[in-house]
């Protein structure tokens, strides 16, 4: 037992990592559990003592299911890592945290929360959702629950004894195109302003968000290489660039000729339109600058010229869905990269140098992107036939 001053509390040690923190707040007694380091235990008792002072303090043992879901999300919905969620994650954290969770449990109070509850609470969005849906909502609400077992408010997570975890189903990863496919795909598109935005797509890998945050300084047309480092996020109509969600995701990636004459062409323009100067007339644009962070592909649905606006993602993936399913029915934007990574693979490429280009975890790719279109797997079947010549 660690002895403090009256009024600073005391800490209990219950065991290695493990505490008791003791306080009174209006004359009041609290006490909470807490894990962790002691340096992080005092840190935290003087947080509690702190929240007393400024009017914020909750008793541990009367907070609701709805107000510590509040806070967890006031504080950036941490995870294992204590690292804060980007904020379109926080925001469809929040959506199904107060749409779905909040009015089934939320008047609960959390040391008072029961697996059965949180039983019954899955019995009633397996009613009404998807599997996976209702599996992501068991994954929020778990990592919110083990926030407050971290935070001392619990001492375990009643959903380690649920009954009833939603299971996902296998995910649906689109359509896989093969490269004579890819290439009509993509000449149906010429003529359009999509037409370098999914070639760039088919052709390097990128995803559509990492697409739209490229910039003219991002392009090494003697190097042909092409740095991707950036993100465009779209949360509640507002735009931002952001870094990347892992380290694996920044890369500067070769392409080949004639994807850098396609992107050449359309920074031609760009710089046409900044000097003013109409297609086919002859002039040196070698003395016109773009801005530093001018965008490879803005947008240009606004009275006033910007070349650093960015390009609503959703409403591009609208276009490109509405001009595609003439050929292939159902194609999202994000297949084509998905069918990039194919086509590789099946071209023999290495699965770890695949990954590095299109910044992906091997592992993830083999699981979720690596499928094999029949041309594929008929050149497997022809290499198990010259193995097996002569043998059987």
């Amino acid at each position: 037992m660690t002895k403090r001053a009256y009024g600073d509390g005391g800490i209990d040690v219950r065991g290695e990592n493990s505490f008791r923190l003791r306080y009174r707040i209006n004359g009041q007694r609290h006490s909470v559990s807490f894990t962790g380091t002691p340096a992080e235990a005092k840190k935290k008792l003087r947080e509690l003592l702190k929240s007393g002072d400024d009017g914020t303090h909750i008793d541990p043992s009367r907070m609701t299911v709805a107000q510590w879901a509040e806070h967890w999300l006031s504080i950036g919905a941490p995870g294992k890592k204590k690292k804060s969620v980007g904020r379109r994650s926080l925001q469809r954290y929040g959506e199904f945290l107060r749409i779905h969770i909040v009015p089934h449990v939320g008047d609960r109070r959390l040391q008072q929360l029961h697996a059965t509850d949180i039983d019954s609470l899955y019995d009633a969005l397996a009613a009404k959702m998807a599997p996976n849906t209702a599996h992501m909502a068991h994954t929020i609400f778990s990592a919110c629950l083990s926030a407050a077992v971290r935070k001392g408010l619990l001492l375990v997570s009643p959903m380690a004894r649920c009954e009833k975890i939603p299971s996902p189903i296998e995910a649906d990863h689109g359509q896989v195109l093969d490269k004579d496919q890819i290439a009509g795909l993509v000449q149906s598109f010429k003529g359009t302003t999509l037409h370098p935005i999914v070639a760039l797509a088919a052709y390097s890998g990128a995803r559509r968000n990492e697409i739209l945050a490229l910039r003219w300084c991002d392009l090494d047309p003697v190097a042909k290489t092409l740095r991707i480092e950036r993100s465009l996020e779209q949360s509640q109509g507002q735009y931002r660039f952001k870094e990347p969600k892992r380290a694996k995701h920044k890369r500067t990636i070769q392409i080949d000729d004639a994807l850098i004459a396609l992107l050449l062409s359309e920074r031609e323009k760009h710089l046409r339109l900044v000097a003013g100067v109409p297609d086919g007339v002859a002039v040196d644009l070698s003395l016109i600058k773009l801005p530093a962070d001018a965008l490879m592909f803005p947008s240009f649905y606004t009275r006033d010229f910007d070349l650093t606006r960015p390009r609503e993602c959703n409403g591009l993936t609208k276009q490109f869905e509405k001009h595609a399913h003439e050929m292939f029915p159902g194609l999202r934007f994000h297949d084509l990269r998905g069918s990039h990574e194919t086509a590789l693979l099946d071209a023999g490429v290495p699965v770890h140098v695949v990954a590095a280009r299109c910044g992906h975890d091997p592992a993830t790719l083999l699981r979720s992107y690596a499928k094999r279109t029949k041309r594929a797997d008929a050149s497997a079947a022809n290499v198990i036939a010259a193995m097996t010549r002569g043998v059987l």
